[in-house]
């Protein structure tokens, strides 16, 4: 299809998100930019939420991974919904009864100010982690697919990419971003339903005979039961339970959009909900790349991974699937960055600004949030080409691995926290959760000397937050005793 007509469609959908962006963000304060003046409606929030638990690398790299992986992904999904019952009913509680505006507040009641900086560093390292290598990915296929076509270089792409975020939450922040996130949402799983009916068309299969089609390749087996292996199912499971928990429970972008609907049982309504939800929208992204591969073999295309999918929408599909295509991956770009350029933003500002601490007026804080948001943009057009010159893999993988050294010092910090009572010494826990990590990156780098052929992988998470605990506890005294 001819670059033109989809960058046409790009900006035409840009235009229905600063309408959006127009009308919620009317009156907007620093309230509804923070955490959307915590009157919003549970099913928007939780509907809009699954594009942001997704984003545009689960629309790539999940049916990409097939091929390699066959349906092993659904192993970590099945925890996912652990993650997500345990956030509802042990999290939630948690931060409606202290009215946190940010979630890291709790780590300061708790522990202390070093404490509390400590995790919403932490939070902004691993925040500006992820949704940079997820922006990358998008960015790479929206340059390789329209926009070197008009010898647009790839810094210049991400910075147009990056401007179109920045405009439509600029003023209304969360407020904002409910409304944009579930028309994105919308967008994303009607072009995944629309790109699954396609080649089972085009294929003339059923569902039935495109599973045997599947299974005939090996690309159905969903649980490995091998113990040694990084993809054993109860590795797998628990991994994909405490990355929920730490990802979304602790994650000030994600809980930004829980803790600003009304109630605590409409907030738990929304993650319970999104749990379920998600196992059915990830077996279907597993049921696509399987369809993907066997479509791809119909054609002789020899693509794989991450550029599977792009490949075979773009070229080797009808026009009007390639707009579905592209329009779809920009709605699974736009909520999990516009999201963690707003969490991070809010975060920089109450938590190591402290803003709302300085006794400013509000037009004082609105103009220092707006300079953060920009020093935010700028921050991702950084980090987007440092993956841009190292990157040679899947990211799911990077985000994931990612995420196993950066939300481990969070789990520990908050499961010492929430299951102890004990009292640490506040100005040792900045050392604890620099060197639990550092212990984790040697034990993952010495594997086959430690443990012979046992393999970790993403369980490498609990352990990060395992040892936090553990260093916590040997920092820490019982309640009521003194000091010395």
């Amino acid at each position: 299809m001819s670059p033109v007509l989809l960058f046409s469609f790009v900006v035409a959908y840009f235009v229905v998100l600063l309408i959006v962006a127009w009308y919620t963000g009317r009156n907007s304060n620093n309230e509804s930019f923070f955490i959307g003046n915590r009157n919003s409606n549970w099913m928007l929030v939780a509907f809009g939420m699954i594009g942001t638990s997704l984003s545009g690398v689960t629309f790539v790299s999940v049916p990409g991974a097939v091929g390699k992986d066959a349906f092993t992904y659904f192993q970590i999904t099945l925890g996912y919904l652990i993650g997500y019952l345990t956030i509802a009913f042990v999290l939630i509680p948690l931060y409606y009864r202290l009215q946190l505006t940010s979630i890291y507040n709790y780590l300061e009641n708790r522990f202390g100010r070093d404490s509390y900086k400590t995790g919403a560093s932490f939070f902004i390292l691993s925040r500006t982690l992820g949704a940079t290598a997820r922006l990358f990915l998008v960015v790479r296929i929206l340059q390789e697919t329209i926009l070197q076509n008009f010898g647009v270089p790839f810094a210049v792409t991400t910075i147009i990419i990056l401007f179109m975020i920045l405009v439509y939450t600029y003023e209304g922040g969360v407020k904002t971003i409910v409304y944009t996130d579930t028309l994105q949402t919308t967008c994303m799983l009607a072009g995944l339903v629309i790109c699954v009916w396609y080649i089972l068309h085009s294929m003339d299969l059923s569902f039935g005979q495109s599973i045997k089609a599947m299974s005939e390749r090996g690309l159905t087996n969903i649980f490995v039961v091998d113990p040694n292996s990084k993809l054993f199912f109860v590795k797998q499971i628990i991994a994909g339970a405490f990355i929920t928990i730490t990802m979304t429970g602790l994650d000030q972008e994600m809980m930004q959009k829980s803790i600003s609907v009304t109630t605590m049982k409409d907030s738990q309504k929304n993650l319970v909900s999104l749990g379920f939800i998600m196992l059915v929208v990830i077996g279907l992204f597993l049921f696509l790349g399987g369809l993907l591969y066997l479509y791809a073999a119909q054609q002789g295309v020899t693509a794989t991974g991450d550029k599977l999918f792009p490949e075979l929408a773009l070229h080797h599909m009808p026009p009007v699937i390639s707009v579905i295509f592209i329009i779809a991956l920009i709605s699974a770009l736009f909520p999990s960055a516009d999201g963690a350029m707003t969490a991070l933003t809010a975060s920089f500002c109450i938590d190591i600004l402290g803003i709302q601490r300085k006794g400013w007026t509000q037009e004082k804080q609105k103009k220092v949030r707006q300079r953060v948001h920009l020093l935010m943009a700028l921050t991702f057009l950084v980090f987007v080409m440092v993956f841009e010159w190292i990157n040679n893999q899947s990211m799911i993988g990077v985000i994931l691995k990612i995420a196993t050294y950066t939300y481990g010092p969070l789990l520990g910090l908050f499961t010492f926290g929430i299951f102890s009572k004990r009292i640490v010494n506040d100005k040792l826990v900045p050392v604890v959760c620099i060197l639990a990590p550092l212990v984790c990156l040697v034990i993952d780098n010495n594997q086959e000397r430690l443990f012979g052929n046992f393999q970790i992988g993403l369980e490498l998470l609990v352990i990060n937050g395992f040892i936090t605990f553990l260093g916590l506890l040997m920092i820490s005294r019982r309640a009521g005793s003194e000091a010395h």
